[in-house]
This record gives structure tokens, sequence and C-alpha cells, in this order.
């Protein structure tokens, strides 16, 4: 029987049209400039398309990405511009594209991890994914914005700078940030180019960018804040820092702007700031799933991070949407090694591809999800025990825009 809607990777010649009518399915517009910014970071050959005819009804793209892992770096396949045209919703297009891109990587050896910043949250569970990560999106009260007595700002200083000379610095200091934290993804050129892309269509109605650079006494950069206005309130894009000093500065410094209200800012689940101000409630916030995480290769992708403890434990896989990963697999880890292999032995934990994707980055705890019904413990203690090993020092965090992985 013929498919209605064949898969395959798009031309160039077809990548303007298909690019066009992901965006459509979001509702947005896509300026020239965007779509070169878009084609640049594109490798045609990791995208897929539903076609009817000639033209593209459903698309997906995979981008080759390093995402810091607990204890390692790890190459990922970045899932995004995924898209079905409204006309053609519910026939199935886009769990063939997505069944279509994990059995490529499975088939080709590549990345043993798929990651992704879905728009909706229900979409993607039902194809192994789990929120690895979640930001915390901050409202602060900018008159209530007083700190602690002793915190300390250092002895650097902060300039505004315009982009050409902001640049530079800001990508050293964020490559220095990201090999210390978990959930960050390299940026290449490309990245940086769509992560600062500033037209007027891409401000939804606030001001340009502002690049605030943290500078030591010695000169060197170790922190910035790219943020903007609008209406009122400072809307802070990104923020690094390199030290504790750095970070209050910096914060000591987006407080004291003058003429607006609010500060709004997506930092991590454990974000310092409330911990700075003299009332932590002046900095309200609420929790948001970010990237979300799929083992495509399960042996591969637990072996390729490290573990909080030793760890010695069996763990029986379910996984219905990539049947090769279901199984039984012995995961032993101690200090700076790790291996994991699949085995005959009785399991001591049962989960499935969803929960061992939201547990990955060590945000999600395997005990929580044995709370929820959703791991279940075979032999006592080992599940106190494998969710201590999962867990990081810190809470995972992606600090990029809605688009994963291009910013």
């Amino acid at each position: 029987m013929t498919d209605p809607y064949p898969l395959r990777p798009i031309t160039d010649g077809e990548f303007t049209a298909w690019a066009r009518m992901i965006a459509d399915t979001y509702g947005i517009d896509r300026t020239e400039a965007e779509i070169a910014n878009q084609r640049a970071a594109t490798e045609l050959d990791r995208t897929v398309a539903a076609f009817e005819g000639e033209a593209p009804v459903g698309g997906a793209s995979l981008y080759r990405r390093l995402l810091t892992v607990p204890g390692a770096v790890l190459p990922v396949a970045g899932v995004a511009t995924v898209g079905v045209t409204p006309t053609h919703r519910r026939r199935g297009i886009l769990t063939a594209m997505m069944r279509r891109q994990l059995t490529d990587l499975h088939e080709r050896g590549a990345e043993p991890v798929a990651a992704l910043r879905p728009a909706e949250a229900p979409i993607y569970g039902r194809y192994g994914y789990g929120p690895a990560t979640r930001g915390n999106q901050f409202r602060c009260d900018k008159s209530a914005m007083s700190f602690r007595p002793g915190v300390d700002f250092g002895e650097g200083s902060i300039r505004l700078l315009d982009r050409a000379e902001a640049r530079p610095l800001i990508e050293r200091v964020y490559e220095e940030v990201r090999t210390t934290v978990v959930g960050w993804p390299d940026r290449q050129d490309v990245h940086w180019n769509v992560r600062l892309y500033d037209e007027p269509e891409a401000r939804e109605g606030a001001s340009r960018f502002r690049f605030a650079v943290h500078r030591e006494p010695d000169g060197r950069a170790t922190g910035y804040a790219l943020y903007r206005h609008a209406e009122g309130t400072v809307r802070v894009e990104e923020l690094a820092a390199v030290s504790r000093t750095a970070y209050a500065a910096l914060w000591r410094f987006l407080a004291g702007i003058d003429l607006v209200r609010w500060i709004e800012y997506e930092g991590a689940l454990d974000d310092p700031l409330p911990h700075l101000l003299t009332d932590p409630r002046a900095a309200r916030s609420w929790p948001v799933d970010r990237i979300w995480v799929r083992l495509v290769e399960v042996d591969r992708a637990l072996a390729a991070r490290r573990y909080a403890i030793p760890l010695d434990v069996v763990l029986e896989v379910r996984d219905e949407f990539c049947p090769w990963n279901t199984g039984r697999y012995r995961l032993r880890a101690e200090g700076d090694e790790a291996g994991c292999e699949r085995t005959r032995a009785a399991a001591d934990l049962e989960l499935g591809s969803t929960e061992l994707g939201a547990a990955y980055l060590g945000g999600t705890t395997l005990a929580s999800l044995a709370a929820a019904g959703q791991v279940r413990e075979l032999r006592p203690g080992a599940l106190a025990r494998a969710s201590t090993a999962f867990r990081h020092g810190r809470e995972p965090f992606y600090p990029g825009g809605w688009a994963f992985p291009l910013y």
C-alpha cells in the first residue's frame, strides 16, 4: 500500500517552503533574514518532511549538539522545527516522523540521547521523552529588592556595551560557565546568530537587546546580562556569571535600573537570587518544564554520564516506541567509571523510557517518579540508592530561548 504522506529529507530548494510551513503551524511569520539564519544552522540530511504531492505537510529536524550532563559532555541530537500543518493533523504524520528520527539515530549508531523543548507538554511523553530540566520563572518587584547585609559584590564593574564589543566577551563567559553546570548546550557561530537575532520582528514589542558585561579589575569578563525593556519591565533574556560575586553584582545592577517596576527572568530551579535579598518574596517564581530527554540507546546513554555515589543496579526497561531498548540492563558506576550492559539477572527497578529520560540529567528523581507509580522497586533499598546516584549537585538548567537546540 502506498504511503499517502511519504517521508524524506528536504532539498535546499524546498527549505524555505518547509520552514514557512512549520512556522505557520505555530502562527509565526518568518522574515527572509530569520529563514536565512535557520538555513545556516540546518543540516538538510538530518531533516525529515512529510509530503502530499510536492507540498510539505509536516517536518522536523535534528541538530548535532554537545550537552553538559552529570560528570561529562555528551553529543546529543537536538530536535527542533517540529510541526504538522493544521490541515493534516491526526493522520499519524507526527508519530511517523518521530519514529523515523529515532530509528535513523539507532541504525546509524549516532547520538545516544535526543533532546527537545516542547511547545506543548502532553505531546512527547508518548514518544519516550521525559521532562529532565525545569526553569524558574521569576517576576521581581524591583521596589522591594534590597540586598542582605554582607552580600559580596566583588571589586569588578559593569558596562553596557554594543553588540560588536559584547559578543566575543559573552561567548567566552558562556563557554566557561557551560563546563560547570548541567543542561547547557554548546553554541557555535550559527547558534549565537540565532540567539542574538534582534530585528524588530523578534522583539515582541520590547526594546532591542542591552548587553551588560561584568569585568574584574584585571579586565577579564566574568558575567553578563542580556536584557530588554518592555512597558515598565526589564526582561532578562539570559544571565551568566563565572563567580558568585559577578552574579551578585549583575543583580545589583539590574535592580538599580530606573523607571521600571518589574524584572522578569528565568533561572534555575535552585537559582540563588532569592537568597541574596532581604525579602525573598520580592522575587516570586513558578517552575516550568524545559528540556525533555529521550534515551535512544539505553546502554550507551547510561554509561556516558557519571553518578553521585557508587551504584550496581539492574534496570528493567520498557520501551514500546523504540523496542530495541526493551530489556534488562546492569548499570555499574564508581567514581569516574560507569558501564551499562544487557543482562539476564533479576531486575532491581522497573521503569519506562520516559522515566529514564526524565531522570537522566539529575533533576527529576527516581524516588518522586516511584511515588507517582511510574517506577517500581523490585529489590528493597534499590530505589533510594539509584535515586541518590542519579542526582547532581545543582539542578540542571537550560538557559536558552524557546527553540532548543538553536539558542
